[in-house]
Formats: C-alpha cells, sequence, structure tokens
C-alpha cells in the first residue's frame, strides 16, 4: 500500500535529475510511518538505509536494536563515513497498554518505562552524535525526528513514560538547534497526534476509536518532505499536526 499521490514524485522530477541522489538514512524503516516515508524517497531514486530490529523492504537494511548501545554503535559503524543528507528518525515505542482503557501508570514496569525511553530518546541522541561528521559532509543536511503532541506542554494524553520522552527528544532537537545552529545541520520534530497507520486504521474499523478521523500518512510524509525541501537558510523547528474527531 502507498501513501503517497505519485504525481508528487512527479512534479520535482527536472531538480532530482540534476542534483546527485541524496543518502538518507531512516530509523524505524520496517513499518508504519518510518516504512512510508522510505518508500516514498525510494520512489524519488534516493539512496535509503533502513535501521529497524525486522527486516526492511527498501533500500539497504541494517538490523539494528537502537534500545542497546550495541544496536546504535552497529549503525554508526555500518555508516563508517558516507556523507548523510538527512538522518530521519521515525522510530517509536510507547507502554504495552498505552492510548487504552488499560493503561494504569502504577502498573508500568522498569524495564518498559527504561526501554521507551532508551528508543525514543538516547538512540536519536547518540545516533546524531555518531553521524554528526557524516551530516557535515552533506549540501543541505537534515535531521528529522518524529515526536509526538504527547510531548507538548499542553499533552492530553497519561502516558507517563512515553510523554516524558517525546518531551525529552524536543527539548534535546531544540537544543542540537541552539548548539549547531552555525553549521547549517537542519534540527526538526514532526509532531503528529493519531496517525492512520495500520494500528490505528485497525482500531477505528474495530470501534476502538469510536469518531477518530485519523491524520493521513501522506500528510506526515508532506510535512518531512517540507523539511527536506527547505533550504539551507530555513530553520524549521517544531511542526505540529493534530487530528479530528467527529466531523
Amino acid at each position: 500500500m502507498h501513501y503517497w499521490d505519485k504525481s508528487q514524485v512527479k512534479y520535482n522530477k527536472e531538480l532530482d535529475l540534476i542534483e546527485k541522489k541524496r543518502n538518507i538514512v531512516i530509523v524505524g524503516a520496517s513499518r508504519g510511518i518510518g516504512l512510508a516515508v522510505a518508500e516514498f524517497y525510494a520512489a524519488k531514486g534516493d539512496c535509503i538505509i533502513s535501521v529497524s530490529r525486522t527486516r526492511s523492504s527498501v533500500g539497504q537494511w541494517i538490523e539494528a536494536d537502537i534500545s542497546t548501545l550495541e544496536g546504535i554503535r552497529k549503525v554508526i559503524d555500518e555508516i563508517s563515513d558516507k556523507a548523510i543528507d538527512a538522518l530521519l528518525y521515525m522510530g517509536g515505542i510507547w507502554e504495552s497498554s498505552a492510548f487504552t482503557e488499560e493503561y494504569d501508570f502504577e502498573k508500568t514496569s522498569f524495564t518498559e518505562t527504561q526501554s521507551i525511553i532508551n528508543v525514543n530518546q538516547l538512540a536519536p541522541i547518540e545516533l546524531v552524535k555518531g553521524l554528526l561528521a557524516n551530516l557535515r559532509r552533506a549540501k543541505n543536511p537534515r535531521a528529522i525526528f518524529m515526536g509526538a503532541t504527547s510531548g507538548l506542554e499542553l499533552s492530553t494524553t497519561s502516558e507517563v513514560a512515553y510523554s516524558a520522552s517525546k518531551f525529552g527528544l524536543r527539548g534535546a532537537v531544540h537544543s542540537l538547534r541552539v548548539g549547531y545552529k552555525n553549521e547549517g545541520i537542519g534540527f526538526t520534530t514532526v509532531n503528529p497526534g493519531y496517525v492512520g497507520t495500520d494500528e490505528v486504521l485497525n482500531d477505528i474499523e474495530s470501534g476502538e476509536s469510536i469518531g477518530l478521523i485519523p491524520i493521513p500518512m501522506e500528510d506526515i510524509i508532506r510535512a518531512v518532505d517540507f523539511v527536506m525541501q527547505s533550504s539551507r537558510n530555513t530553520d524549521i523547528g517544531d511542526i505540529v499536526l493534530t487530528q479530528k474527531f467527529g466531523r
């Protein structure tokens, strides 16, 4: 299933022929948002490096568990000294019962909380640190991270570890923007609400999310691509996309 209008790929065709193919690292590229984004840029002719635990069907696959230091180091080592035009951190995890009536903060385990913080917050920080030299070699380097409305100041969700990890991610990305503002590397966080992934669409069909109108996957891709197409002179911080309830 493709989540974009193929005519979108064509409108920039002349520019793509002039510019060389970009090297894009996409974390979480085996399913959901990461897979959709990987398919989009692969269709444009870019060179995709997919990072995930389970096999990705797009580009060069690096099998890595980024919740561990070993997994992070494996990604950095395999990319080596290759120039990276964009690091797209599209991965993320949450509590096993998150966004359901069964969620109970008092029953969450230390291991689960630690894993959520590792994947959503620590891994992005360490990957950026390890790939800064690669990003510096690109003409218009971008690092884009998938946040969430749960990480905003006015979050309406009660999932503690998930919200904390996404809030912390936004803080880290903001600090990177400040610390590297003179290096021409763009750091952006895209913060969506419920996105029309297969899981969310299945919940709507089963009646678990009555009245929910999810954000179309195409809009997430458009948000990411807006940043990717912006010039080196444009700083884009937070992008927020919220879904509608009812009609």
